[in-house]
């Protein structure tokens, strides 16, 4: 054995031989000295099982590495926004372009916390508005790109669309440290075995158990306000402040046993933080959700959840909007709501037998004859309407009755039977997104452009989506 180097011994086959052959040396020379030494032998003539188990071997230590693919993000809002999209397309609300200003950390705690929360979210929010389609219009805010464009000769500003609103703010509020809270346990039991023999090590044996943990909670605050682009003055009550709880928290816990002297046991630890930066993106597509539907007066509120309260603002418009209407706009007004709802109505400004019907199907309680829409009903219709892919289907094919009635009006000598033999059957079908697409027309109308050739009783052929939040000067 003197001439056998350590170092040699590289092979498992080989430590093993070796590790018994010095097994068996120390047995025959500390044979003599009686059981005392038993607990020794018996852990040395394991020695070459325990080498050899590769997983045992600290030379062949190894971790394995989780592998995850490239994933879309989706969030809790992904699909609101959507159908925020497809509920300005039903409620008719016209075309709002929106340009969106640099929206950045104004806390400072971005840079001093080590990136916790992000220093610009101008990003996040170009994908939210972006994201939201129908009859909304994002356009970015980047002169320097303009500015290149022009000078290469690229491109000039005769094309480019105007903004009607910008939206501006930034992370208003990073509270750290609002709450900290620890706790734990620590169990333990011993107990005197008596009789055993002179060589064990020790007459004990015990079980201890402990768990300690601690958990944080810090506060993320938006706040982002609406401007008119041409005056650059805010929009009144066009504003949204929301905030967001996120929490952190650590747990270890240990388990020993001891029997008869050694002791062995297990020790875990875990530590969890909530994600900082996917708070502030909720926290900005749920603010871009209540701003847009906030402006385009529409009930947005359905898309947060069945415990979220309708928003009084958007109330007070639609309620100030009732008592505004002419009794024949107010009346079309409804006819059109109720043939989105799916009832067949016609829209002609007159409370007849069939929108009563529709009027009494919708709300049993309703008075036939009274002669009266209230306000209640006159708001129940319209923030119930719903927003999936059929009223889509349907409020396409409402404005292309209301193009060939203010056609049919302005020129009635140049109105193609064709034309009027598709309204009849829209109405009498409730024509589906086929019969729109192959729909006879002359020319393409946009919805201003009809409403505001429309002549005589014409106001109630108009389409009478509310459209953006109205200032006072409007009025």
């Amino acid at each position: 054995m003197d001439g056998i180097r350590a170092g040699a011994w590289s092979d498992k086959a080989e430590l093993s031989s070796l590790a018994a052959f010095m097994t068996f040396r120390v047995q025959k020379q500390l044979m003599p000295c009686g059981y005392k030494l038993k607990w020794l032998i018996a852990a040395a003539m394991l020695m070459p099982l325990i080498i050899s188990c590769a997983g045992v071997d600290p030379r062949d230590v190894d971790v394995e590495l989780e592998q995850s693919d490239p994933e879309v993000k989706i969030t809790s809002y992904t699909r609101a926004l959507s159908d925020l999209g497809s509920m300005s397309k039903v409620f008719d609300t016209g075309l709002v372009k929106i340009q969106s200003n640099d929206i950045t950390d104004n806390t400072g705690t971005a840079m001093t916390t080590g990136g916790e929360i992000q220093r610009n979210i101008t990003e996040i929010m170009k994908s939210t508005l972006n994201s939201i389609g129908g009859n909304v219009v994002f356009i970015e805010y980047d002169p320097g790109f303009i500015q290149n464009q022009m000078v290469t000769g690229y491109s000039d500003f005769a094309d480019k669309l105007i903004p009607d609103v910008v939206i501006t703010g930034g992370i208003t509020e990073f509270d750290r440290g609002l709450e900290t809270r620890g706790d734990g346990v620590d169990v333990g039991a011993q107990a005197t075995v008596s009789g055993l023999k002179s060589w064990v090590p020790s007459d004990e044996i015990g079980v201890n158990y402990g768990s300690a943990g601690k958990a944080g909670k810090a506060r993320i605050t938006l706040d982002f306000n609406m401007k008119d682009f041409t005056t650059l003055a805010g929009i009144a009550k066009m504003t949204t402040t929301n905030s967001m709880v996120v929490n952190k928290a650590t747990r270890q816990q240990e388990l020993g046993v001891t029997i008869f002297g050694p002791t062995f046991g297990l020790k875990g630890s875990v530590k969890k933080v909530q994600g900082r930066h996917e708070a502030v993106r909720l926290l900005v597509q749920t603010s871009m959700i209540q701003m847009v539907g906030k402006y385009l007066n529409i009930p947005y509120w359905r898309l947060l959840g069945d415990d979220t309260l309708p928003d009084p603002v958007v109330l007070d418009s639609i309620a100030t909007i009732y008592y505004s209407m002419a009794p024949a706009t107010r009346v079309a007004a409804i006819q059109q709501w109720l043939y989105i709802h799916g009832y067949d109505t016609r829209v002609t400004g007159v409370l007849d037998a069939q929108t009563e019907a529709a009027l009494l199907a919708f709300a049993p309680d309703y008075q036939v004859g009274s002669g009266e829409i209230s306000e209640e009903l006159f708001t129940d219709i319209y923030i119930g309407m719903p927003f999936d892919a059929a009223a889509v289907g349907r409020r396409v094919a409402l404005d292309n009755i209301l193009y060939q009635q203010a056609m049919a009006q302005a020129e009635p000598e140049q109105t193609a039977p064709e034309a009027v033999a598709y309204e009849e059957q829209a109405y009498e079908e409730q024509a589906t997104v086929e019969q729109i697409a192959a729909a006879p027309q002359a020319e393409t109308m946009p919805r201003e452009a009809s409403a505001a050739e429309s002549t005589g009783n014409g106001n109630a052929l108009q389409s009478t989506g509310f459209g953006r939040m109205l200032n006072d000067s409007d009025w």
